[in-house]
């Protein structure tokens, strides 16, 4: 009992440290140069694209369902104007700098022809809100053409990028900062 009043009549402040938060380490070394993986995702289709909020990066996540990671082929890279393949058109990015992502996968069954992607060319990307997002700015789907799907992100500024094969998923991540 006596220990249990001693304790209970010490000053707050005396033997305790403040609070302190850890910190976070993000991944560095990615770079803004473009990444492609020439595979093709043969049977495969595209059908959602989404956007997730982290505390070192923004990250857009392409949905191949079925499509083995070494598979999923892509493309990767900053462009000047995202073009629309193959119309040429001028599709508007909002944005200091626009990431062009096409995943070699189309967004509709070959097949039937059936979409398997409700996005439509030149329009915000279904679904996703891109309210808070720290990099990203804008994000618009281009269409599909000859087996790929094109997309744009708007970014805020040219910002290092890593590219991740993942099995029915292809990972954009954009960092927050160099």
């Amino acid at each position: 009992m006596a220990t249990t009043l001693g304790a209970a009549t010490a000053p707050a402040m005396a033997g305790t440290a403040p609070a302190t938060q850890a910190a976070t380490v993000c991944p560095a070394g990615w770079g803004s140069v473009g990444k492609t993986n020439s595979a093709s995702t043969a049977g495969h289709y595209v059908t959602n694209a989404r956007t997730g909020r982290h505390d070192c990066y923004d990250r857009f996540v392409i949905d191949v369902p079925g499509a083995p990671a070494d598979q999923l082929g892509y493309s990767v890279r900053y462009v000047d104007q995202l073009i629309q393949d193959p119309t040429g058109h001028r599709i508007p990015v909002s944005g200091g700098a626009i990431l062009e992502v096409i995943v070699r996968a189309p967004a509709y069954d070959i097949d039937s022809g059936t979409p398997t992607y409700p996005g439509r060319a030149g329009k915000l990307l279904p679904g996703v809100n891109l309210t808070g997002y720290r990099t990203f700015r804008d994000a618009k789907f281009a269409g599909t053409f000859e087996g790929q799907s094109q997309f744009g992100l708007g970014l805020r500024a040219r910002l290092p990028f890593r590219v991740l094969q993942q099995a029915g998923h292809l990972v954009v991540d954009v960092a927050h900062t160099w």
